[in-house]
Parts: structure tokens; sequence; C-alpha cells
């Protein structure tokens, strides 16, 4: 592959091996399988099923950890069904782009009219759409020259292998055409589930249901025959990869308007703040440009006119607002019912939907319905829409298209980067929340934060605080649960390729190889001296049989002689790459030219038993760690001025471990954030919005404790610390064997002289059932770091013995509370101790 998978990626291609594995030995038109795979919108299916392609036809990606029962199927075929050419050539287009391993010339084939085979060819991917199937379709029929109908080439195809032939039904970009159309694709595709007697069709026997939701294969699977095998990629893993945009940002006047063309404008203003700003921040992290698109929904044609919406006027308003004339090319159109157009001497060029991402040159794009269906352009930014309020369920389907990030990941830099941006000018505010309720469904539209532009603001850092975020730079927090655990030993090959690649450390990664073959070579010296290497060998080399005599008169059987044949080559040479990928890094390669003078088959027999040996790969894991995090250390100051992008890969790295690891405290230069504007409006918060306020709704007790803490004098900002987000302060606490995450409410700086001090606040209900446990999680964490903060507090409210009621405030940033906390084990302990302690 030529891209890195996400972890929830590497599972869900996990599970649909593990189900292919099942599926695939007893499939057969009397036994049909099917796997269900749904995932939502966004979550890179083509890309998982690219992989697993790559694993059925050739080898598995080395990222991958792959069993040793997988056996490629060189010969296998792949029929991509989906209802509409464009799907099928955008998804094409995908697997050519991702995947490095086995996608030459004529391996990818869409079926046209004029296909004519009596079955498919192994080793090849064949797309083929359902407005190709129907009865009155020339590859349905024969004659005039054709020999085999389609029916009859499939049929033949499924006899002859149907271990290896994978029908993937792609139900998660099918077309949003009602009515008709829609009824018989659906027919067409189940009869690849039903079969189809009347032409000779059998039911097919191994098939894939490619879906965003499971209802919509299982609706397809209702009368089919076919065991079922399902596997599901969890929505928030998606959400929470960054592959989506984090926010959509709904611009409407509060009642509907007529002043579209006004809307229009202001859209068309967000496209070149949009446009710039991406400019800036690819200039700065090193990477190839960004050029946003503006999504135009025009409205449906006229008798006279191929739209109602006048293209002269709206072109004249977007360059009224950019300041510039559009450039030739810039402006393209994905209408079915015309071509190329001439507008007020402006060409407007037809553009396939699917071509449109990879055409840079496109920064404005009209278009009525056609860009709804399976349409991927995660350069579309902004969007404006013509249309009236009762097509909100359409417009809802629609944005679906257009939350995938640029760069597959969260830009941390600037949240405005994370934002999609909706202008609906015939939609007043209840009209908008009707759109807000079916963006909500998972089915078409990923989970992504939605609403009113009046609400969803972004806050940039409040001026002259630069020392302030210079002091919070040098804190630390924790990630929990924030990346995937991997072996030692890969993330100190990671690690040490990075720092050579980044030029922090030339020598990293020859280093490490070193020192791995090293570590290698002790340990199976180490089992050789111990004794425990000659059987662990003999298992490897030699094949024990056994021989059993049947009379052939009598059916009587006894045992014969056992005895013992090697092992062949190709046993070893299979063997000694899965202890490759246990290794990683290509570490058992190392390890073979590190003993190049030795015999190949030994090496190969070393580095076999090694890798089988828990004992011996714990050592190694153990001493890998460690010399992870001294690199880590020794680096982290230089990794910290990287650019985002590789700064976020040694984070992961840092983070890929079963126990929580702190990492450098980073705050972004703006956050996005919720808010009505009524809110109250609270002084001195370290982000504010572009007029210089934070507006926030603050719980009762977090309002009183901020309070207390704006009324003293050396307070000199604060930050509210918000669930969750990229940049928050996050802190790692126990609860039934489990390591969860916890936010303190409030982040106070104090300033004394020239220095600052960071305090935690939490405000906490005692009545809660984790109370104890987060208490003690805070006194863990002031154990480890306390020298970097000042106050560390849980709060309460209770009585006063003045009478009313006040905070009491348990210091945990002290030697002897911490002792005590680290005793405690119920909530009525830590009551004892608030009593005790509290101020």
């Amino acid at each position: 592959m030529k891209v890195t998978l996400f972890d929830f990626q590497k599972d869900a291609l996990h599970q649909l091996r593990d189900k292919l594995l099942a599926a695939r030995n007893f499939a057969s038109s009397e036994n049909p399988q099917a796997i269900a795979f749904s995932a939502p919108t966004g979550s890179g299916k083509t890309i998982v099923m690219t992989a697993l392609f790559e694993a059925i036809l050739d080898e598995p990606d080395d990222q991958l950890a792959w069993p040793l029962d997988w056996q490629p199927q060189p010969d296998a075929v792949i029929l991509w069904v989906s209802d509409m050419p464009e799907l099928n050539e955008q998804t094409k287009l995908k697997i050519e782009s991702k995947s490095d391993r086995v996608y030459r010339v004529n391996q990818l084939i869409p079926i046209d009219s004029s296909f004519d085979a009596e079955r498919l060819h192994g080793g090849r991917v064949y797309f083929i759409n359902t407005q190709k199937l129907g009865n009155d379709k020339l590859l349905t029929k024969v004659g005039d020259g054709r020999t085999y109908s389609i029916w009859t080439t499939l049929t033949n195809t499924a006899k002859a292998i149907p271990d290896r032939f994978y029908v993937v039904i792609d139900e998660a970009h099918r077309g949003m055409a009602g009515g008709r159309g829609a009824r018989e694709a659906q027919t067409l595709m189940q009869r690849f589930l039903l079969g189809y007697p009347e032409v000779g069709l059998i039911k097919m026997p191994l098939v894939i249901g490619v879906s965003a939701t499971p209802k919509r294969f299982m609706d397809l699977l209702e009368h089919a025959p076919h065991t079922v095998h399902k596997v599901a990629i969890p929505p928030d893993e998606v959400r929470q990869s960054g592959l989506l945009k984090d926010r959509i940002l709904i611009h409407h006047p509060e009642s509907a308007t007529t002043a579209e063309m006004a809307l229009l404008e202001e859209a068309a203003r967000r496209w070149a703040q949009m446009t710039k700003a991406w400019g800036s921040y690819c200039k700065e992290e090193g990477e190839q440009t960004v050029w946003p698109v503006l999504v135009v929904q025009v409205d449906n044609a006229t008798a006279s006119s191929v739209t109602r919406t006048s293209l002269t006027d709206a072109l004249n308003v977007i360059e009224s607002a950019i300041g510039r004339r559009l450039n030739e090319g810039e402006v393209a159109h994905a209408m079915h019912d015309t071509g190329d157009m001439d507008v007020d001497r402006r060409r407007v060029r037809k553009v396939d939907a699917s071509r449109i991402d990879a055409d840079k040159n496109i920064g404005v794009v009209f278009f009525k319905t056609s860009l709804s269906t399976g349409w991927d352009c995660p350069r579309a930014e902004v969007m404006m829409s013509f249309r009236r309020a009762e097509d909100h369920t359409y417009i809802a389907q629609l944005l679906g298209r257009m939350v995938r990030t640029p760069l597959a990941r969260r830009i941390e830099r600037d949240a405005a980067l994370n934002d999609v941006h909706l202008f609906l000018p015939y939609f007043d505010t209840r009209a908008v929340e009707s759109v807000v309720e079916s963006l909500h469904n998972v089915e078409d539209v990923p989970p992504s934060e939605t609403g009113s532009s009046r609400n969803l603001v972004v806050l940039g850092r409040r001026a002259e605080t630069d020392d302030i975020f210079s002091a919070l730079a040098d804190l630390v927090t924790y990630r929990v649960n924030a990346a995937r655990a991997q072996s030692h030993l890969r993330r100190l090959m990671a690690i040490s390729r990075n720092l050579t690649m980044d030029e922090i450390d030339d020598d990293a990664w020859d280093n490490a190889k070193r020192r791995i073959v090293d570590w290698m070579t002790t340990q199976i010296k180490g089992m050789k001296s111990a004794g425990l290497f000659a059987s662990a060998m003999q298992a490897i080399t030699r094949v024990g049989l056994k021989t059993l005599a049947v009379n052939n008169g009598t059916g009587f059987t006894e045992p014969g002689a056992d005895y013992h044949i090697d092992a062949s080559d190709v046993d070893i040479d299979r063997l000694f790459e899965e202890a490759g990928r246990a290794l990683s890094h290509g570490m058992h390669m190392a390890y073979w030219q590190a003993n190049a003078d030795r015999d190949a088959f030994d090496v190969k027999v070393e580095v076999i038993v090694l890798s089988r040996s828990h004992p011996a790969m714990s050592l190694m894991e153990s001493a890998a760690e460690k010399a992870f995090d001294t690199l880590y250390d020794a680096h982290k100051k230089a990794i910290a001025k990287l650019k985002e992008q590789r700064r976020s890969n040694y984070e992961r790295l840092r983070l890929a471990t079963a126990k929580p690891s702190e990492v450098p405290w980073h705050l972004p230069e703006s956050i996005d954030f919720r808010r009505q504007p009524t809110d109250p409006v609270w002084d001195r918060h370290l982000y504010v919005e572009a007029d210089g306020h934070f507006r926030a709704a603050l719980g009762a007790w977090e309002a009183g404790v901020l309070q207390e803490e704006l009324s003293r004098a050396d307070v000199v900002g604060w930050l509210r610390n918000l669930d969750r987000k990229p940049w928050s302060l996050e802190i790692p606490y126990e609860t039934g064997g489990d390591i969860r995450p916890m936010f303190p409410d409030l982040v106070i700086i104090r300033k004394a002289g020239d220095d600052f001090t960071v305090d935690i606040l939490e405000p906490h209900d005692p009545s809660l059932g984790d109370n104890f446990e987060k208490a003690i999680g805070l006194a863990r964490f002031a154990e480890r770091h306390g020298e970097l903060f000042g106050r560390i507090q849980m709060i309460r409210k209770q009585a006063s013995p003045a009478g009313g009621e006040r905070f009491a405030r348990l210091e945990i940033n002290e030697t002897a509370t911490i002792k005590q906390l680290l005793l405690i084990t119920s909530n009525p302990q830590l009551d004892d101790l608030f009593a005790k302690l509290a101020v």
C-alpha cells in the first residue's frame, strides 16, 4: 500500500481476513457465504478493500501482522459491482492510486458492452454496474457475434473457482435516485445473491457487501440463503482518526430570504479565506498545496435554460467577492444535461465528478444533484445551495461527500481548517434544524459536529500572551488510548528511521539495526548454551511422519514404521518471511546480512527459532522499550520543533504502548468552540473570539470557582479544558482495571515577577462513583510531574462552619497528601481526607 492504514482500518482488515478464511473453505453455490462489511462514510472502505485485494492476489502489506495460515490466491477473480459507471471509475482510480503491489496494467478491467468471455480470467479485478445488466442490454444477450452472456460468464467462473471468486457488492456508494431506477438496481444486485435461473445464473458462492450501515446489505440478503459473517467499523473511531472534518458550520438567515446572491458573495469570501489559510499552512509545513473548492448547487432547469439560477450573476458575484477574475479552467460544472458552456464570455467546462479532486485547476463547481452519489472531493471546503428548504434531506446526504479532510489528518495549528461551510439562503432556523437532524443519520453522513455558524466559532490566542504559551509549552500531558499498542521493537525501528529521515540523528537508523542484530545474536547464543536451541530447530527443520498399513482384503490396520523428512527450502523461506514480520523493518534480512559468511539455511533457522521463542522475544522487547525511551528523551526538543505532520508521527509512536505515556503539551494557535451568542463573557481566557471576548456557559461549580480565581490579582490567564480535544490537558486514572482519561475543568495561570505558575483545578461532585479513583489519578500525576505545576486541587462545595456553602479545596500537590491519597480505596476514605485537609 502507498498509504499507512489507521488502526481501525487494520482491525477491519484483520476481521475481514478471518471471516474470509472461514467462508472460503465452505463457499459453493449450494453453501453460499456472505460477508457484510459496514463502515460510516469517510472511513476508507475502499482503501481497506484494496489492502484485502493485495493480500488475496499477491501478499499482505508489510505493515500488517498476517498469520501463517493465510495463503494468497494469485489466480483469484474479484468482481466489483455498483449501480453506476461513475462509481466504478472512481473506485478504480482510488485503487490505482493507493496500491503499490498488484494493480498493474490490465489488472483493473471495466466490463463494457463488448465484453465476451467463457469465464473471468484469474489475477484480475473486474468492474461492472447494474445499468449494463438489464434484460435489454447487450451484455445479457448472445448472438450477433457474442458467444457468452455475462450471466453465463459469471456462472462458469463461480463453478470453476468457488473459493476464489469474490463478488463485491458496493452498497456504500449506491446512487441516491429513488423510484423505479433504485428498485431495478436493487433487483439486479439481488440476482448475485439469489441466482437467476431464467438466464442460467447460479447463486454467487462468495459475496462481500460493502455498505455504510449493516442494514443496507442485510436488506439485500433478506431472502438469500447465504451464511452471513459481519464486520463493522465503529463510527467513533473514524471521527477520532482525523479523516473527517471536525465541524460542519451552517450559515443561514434568521428567516427565509431572497438575498441569495448576498450569501453566495459571503460563501465566495469564505472560500478565498480558506484558500489563503491553506496556502499559508501548506507553505509553512512543507505540504503540497491544498486548493479548496467552492461547490455551488444551482436550481433545476427551465424550458429554455439549463438552470433557473443565473450563472452570469453567480460568476459576477464570486469574482466581486474574491477581488479578481476567475482564471481559465478554474470554473467547471458537473451537470449531466449539457456539455461545456459559455457564460458571458467565460468557459465553464464539463467535468466528471470523479475527476474534480485530482484537477487542481478547478476552484468553482456548479452542479444540480450529480455530486451526491459516491463523490469524494476532500478539497470541497465551502458549499452554497440555491435549493429550497424542502430539500433538507438531500442536502444532508450531499454534505456526507464533503467532510473528508484534504490531508487525511486533523490540522492542529489552525482549527478553522478543520471546518466545512454550508450556506443556505432559503433555510430559516427551523429548516436548518431539519438539516442538522438529517446529518445525525450516520448511514449517509459521518458523525461530525454540526450546527449554526452563530454558535460554532473559532477562538484565537489572546493578544500579548506569547510568554504564557511559552511557559505552557514546558508542561506535559498524557494521551490515553490515543494509539494502538505496538511491538517495542517496531517502535524502536520506526523512531530511529524517522530521526535519520528528519536529519535529527543521522546514525540512529544504522545504530538501531546494529543494536537489534546484537540482541538477536545474544539471545540465540543464550538458547544454544542453555540447550534449548536444538529441539526448537528440529521442530522446524524436520517433519515427523507416521505410517498406517491397511490390509486391502480384511480392512484391518496396523501401524508401520515412523520416520522423518527434512523441511523444504520453500517452507523455510516462508517461515523466515513470517519471522521478518514479527521482527519488523527487515531485521531478519539485517541479521542474515550480518552473518553473510555462514550457511544461509542455518542463519534463517536461527531467525525463525528466535522469533518463536517467547522468553527471548520478551527480553528483546524490554530492551527495545528502554532504548526507545532513551532516544525520545534525547531528541524530544528537536522533535518539538518539527513540522506538525512529522511531529505527530513521533507522538503516535510515543503513545503506542499498553501504558499511558506523557507527551509535551502543545496548544494550537486556534481552537474550535461551541457557545451561544448570549452566553456570559469571561475575562482573561487564553483563547478569544475575533472581538476579543470569550463567551461560555459554565456549570455552577465551575463558574463559582472561576470567580474566586479571577478575583486574584496574580491570575493572568485561564483555560477551559474541554474534554477529548486533541489539545486538552489529559490525566490518566484507573477504574475497574481499565485506564481512562480525565480532563480537569480549569487550568489557571498566575504570575509572580517574571515567572508563571500553572494550576490544575478540578471541581468534582462527591456523589460520583469515580471520585476517589480520579483523586488517586491526580495524586499519581502530582507525584510524577508536580514540580512542573503549582496547585493541583480537587474542589467540592460543602457546608461552611460560618453558615451557607463554600468551596473546599483539597491540595493534592503536597507530598503528605499524595501519600495519603495513594492509600485510599473508597469514596468514604476520600471524604475523610477532605474533612481533615481541605481548606
